[in-house]
């Protein structure tokens, strides 16, 4: 198959969405398909490098990093038809939606979506108003979505708030995956020392670890007052934040106020090659957020062998087992009790720690890729047509979903 796979974010940008994007890439091209990107340039530039189309674009401050352009007649567009894809994965709702649905619209050919984002908890970076921010992006999305042929979440959480929104079209589960060996690669206890001395964090200690975008909605500071309470009877425990982004100045600030900068220590931005290994200088990876559709870090510190210890969310479907690769927490009081009730128990966390990486092998890149491929199969097969699913293709996907706990319908 020749695909387009179209994204308003992508390298050198890093989130989950490029993530998504460059290991199925990665994992389609391996299966022999032909694959390109259009997406915005982050520089404002319109080039073509590394099977991408880069649109000129500019700068837009709705959200950290975002862009836009007025390129609607780009100069790559007949090229794009005349390479001629058979099927577009569009994995944004907004601008580069535009062009999916334009060349749908003239080639002919459906477009399978993957909804990454629940925007209901992004409304603050619009305006003011939530309400009218709400609309705004449920409108936006909700248009777009209705405007694609199949679409994919990366959870059951984010599929049943599509169904809830009134999206007719069929919507797969497929969890994203990652590569896992690149998590598993264990560092030397020379080397997580060696790190850890850097932030000033001396071999004493025990180190819980925070890794991700540093934005309001990630909830952050519930785990900054759970640190606050949990330090007066332990002092040992430090909270090590790894990642940058736009709430990492109120985070500082609310760490001072609190006189915990010795138990809250802040990284800043850092290499994603070395990601794999600031997760392991952590004995629980720990996380208070509410808003994420698929959570790709924790998935990641299950594959570094880490446990987790994360405020619920539905997102941790198939993800945290109680009590086998991690626990869950409602509150602050719940928060305390179970990691200390993990730190007390040594044999308990070693098995926590093996069964964490065995967990991960559900989440493979590959395995990813596997799926998303028999979803463009449907499509293709089913176009032009219907918004459900054909009735002989029902038992096909039913019996998957018995199959494997990566594939729902």
């Amino acid at each position: 198959m020749k695909i387009l796979i179209t994204t308003d974010w992508y390298k050198p940008v890093v989130n989950g969405v490029v993530t998504s994007v460059i290991n199925l890439k990665t994992e389609l091209e391996k299966a022999g398909h032909e694959v390109r990107v259009l997406t915005l340039s982050p520089d404002g530039r319109q080039h073509f490098a590394d099977d991408t189309y880069y649109l000129k674009s500019f700068k837009v401050k709705i959200y950290p990093q975002a862009r836009a352009t007025y390129n609607f007649h780009s100069r790559f567009l007949p090229e794009i038809m005349q390479w001629r894809p058979d099927i577009i994965h569009s994995q944004c709702e907004w601008i580069s939606f535009y062009f999916a649905k334009y060349i749908s619209l003239k080639l002919n050919i459906p477009i399978v979506h993957t909804y990454h984002t629940i925007y209901e908890d992004y409304t603050h970076y619009i305006l003011r108003s939530k309400r009218l921010s709400k609309s705004i992006v449920l409108f936006g999305s909700n248009r777009a979505i209705n405007a694609t042929d199949y679409v994919i979440t990366p959870t059951n959480k984010a599929r049943r708030l599509l169904l809830s929104y009134g999206i007719e079209n069929p919507i797969i589960t497929i969890p994203t995956g990652i590569d896992l060996d690149k998590y598993r690669k264990r560092i030397s206890e020379v080397r997580r020392q060696e790190l850890l001395s850097s932030y000033g964090i001396s071999e004493d200690k025990t180190v819980l670890v925070s890794i991700g975008r540093l934005a309001l909605e990630k909830n952050i500071d519930e785990l900054l007052d759970n640190m606050r309470l949990l330090v007066q009877s332990h002092p040992e425990i430090v909270l090590l934040i790894v990642g940058g982004g736009p709430y990492a100045d109120e985070l500082r600030a609310k760490v001072i106020r609190m006189n915990l900068q010795s138990n809250i220590i802040f990284t800043g931005m850092i290499s994603p090659d070395l990601v794999p290994e600031y997760f392991q200088l952590g004995k629980l990876f720990v996380c208070a957020s509410q808003s994420e559709a698929q959570g790709l870090t924790y998935i990641e510190a299950l594959a570094s062998g880490v446990p987790l210890l994360c405020k619920y969310d539905q997102c941790l479907e198939n993800v945290l087992v109680e009590g086998y690769n991690g626990f869950s927490f409602d509150n602050s009081r719940e928060f305390i009790d179970k990691l200390l009730e993990i730190l007390k128990n040594p044999e308990q966390y070693a098995l926590l720690c093996k069964n964490a990486e065995a967990s991960s092998d559900n989440f493979s890149k590959e395995a990813f890729a596997n799926h998303v491929i028999k979803v463009y199969e449907a499509a293709l097969n089913t176009f032009p047509g219907h918004r459900s699913l054909p009735v002989r293709l029902i038992p096909m996907l039913r019996k998957r979903t018995q199959e494997s706990n990566l594939y729902y319908n």
